[in-house]
């Protein structure tokens, strides 16, 4: 609500500028890092065939570091495409560091091997990049909606919210980070990344925000990807991405200080720092308090009556939503505090999850729904 209040003031005091127009396409990479995508591979590269950027411009670039499945014989039947390997595992940002030194296009778009994008997706990209202070540019991430029961239900419904949030950053300033899945940023502005970095997306895009650039959102490009199977697999991409998020917040430590970074500083601990560390902790402390509160205090005892009403029913509509979700039976109206409650439950997971990790940036992929791996 406040971002929303601060964007319509913004609005009434320096209404929308026309957006610079590209005046001609510049040469693009299409990076894909892959661990054992053999599954994906002819979708991805049909997906790739299919989008509408000049032929001579775009180059598709897949780094394959560990896999021992197909995914490098399947991708050596595409001659049009760099597949950058070795045999040694290292994670995901291992293998961005590694690569990227192949890569020397303008811009750089990355992507992941089971998200399809959209025909336009590059198109779209490039046309924010006309704004030479933008030096980042994230797509949207979508999740594919299934009709029948799926206890993932409120992934979709998360990142409708997400984007909304996103796209209200954007116009107020600029995005607050973005999402592996399709982000894109000029070759120049990519930094190293400790190896062992969890969240190499977020921690790559505020880095190039701390230098002064924007991080644009960019809604008429997007990724659709299909949820986790299950809510298991779910909570393993929860628990991992707050581990990586509380990563995040001791490796941008200097972005804490508004004095220095301003408006940049408020977006990004208001809408990132606190979700990942203070507010889950405060927030399971609410129901005690409210107990405490209604039974210490003399004045005001209707209210906190009220309220914990009010709590106790959101608690039950989680707990119901749960029972559904385990039923395979869809109702979105419980999905909503159920899947509120399941995000803030890994991010405090995410702190034992981030001690046990330490010092590798190896992670155990979640299992997409349709995929038999």
């Amino acid at each position: 609500m406040l971002l929303w209040l601060l964007v319509k003031i913004k609005k009434r005091l320096h209404p929308d500028k026309e957006q610079p127009t590209i005046e001609k396409y510049p040469e693009v990479t299409l990076v894909i890092t892959a661990f054992n995508e053999e599954e994906a591979v002819h979708n991805k590269m049909e997906n790739c065939h299919q989008l509408k950027y000049p032929e001579s411009k775009l180059h598709v670039c897949w780094i394959t570091d560990g896999s021992n499945d197909k995914t490098n014989e399947l991708l050596a039947s595409y001659p049009d495409v760099q597949v950058l390997f070795q045999p040694l595992r290292q994670g995901k940002t291992a293998a961005l560091n590694r690569g990227i030194v192949f890569v020397d296009t303008p811009i750089v778009i990355f992507t992941d091997a089971n998200t399809m994008l959209n025909k336009e997706a590059i198109l779209e990209i490039i046309k924010r990049f006309a704004d030479p202070e933008v030096g980042c540019v994230a797509g949207e991430k979508r999740i594919v909606q299934k009709e029948t029961g799926d206890a993932t239900a409120g992934e979709g419904i998360y990142w409708k919210y997400e984007s909304l949030l996103k796209t209200l950053d954007d116009q107020l300033y600029t995005a607050v980070g973005a999402a592996g899945e399709l982000f894109a940023i000029r070759r120049e502005l990519f930094e190293t990344m400790p190896s062992d970095t969890l969240l190499d997306d977020f921690v790559l895009s505020m880095r190039i925000a701390s230098k002064g650039y924007k991080i644009a959102y960019c809604k008429t490009a997007y990724a659709l990807e299909e949820p986790s199977s299950d809510i298991r697999e779910e909570e393993k991409r929860k628990v991992r991405i707050s581990a990586g998020g509380l990563q995040s917040i001791s490796r941008l430590k200097p972005l804490l200080n508004p004095f220095k970074y301003g408006l940049l500083s408020f977006q990004y601990v208001s809408h990132r720092v606190l979700r990942w560390s203070i507010t889950p902790v405060t927030f399971f402390l609410l129901f005690p308090l409210n107990i405490s509160l209604l039974f210490f205090i003399e004045k005001g005892v209707a209210l906190y009556a009220i309220l914990l009403v009010m709590q106790l029913i959101f608690y039950g509509t989680g707990v119901l939503g749960y029972v559904y979700a385990s039923m395979q039976i869809r109702h979105k109206l419980l999905y909503i505090p159920y899947y509120f409650l399941f995000m803030n439950i890994n991010v405090i997971r995410g702190f034992s999850y981030l001690r046990k990790r330490k010092g590798t940036g190896i992670w155990e992929k979640a299992k997409r729904a349709g995929s038999s791996s």
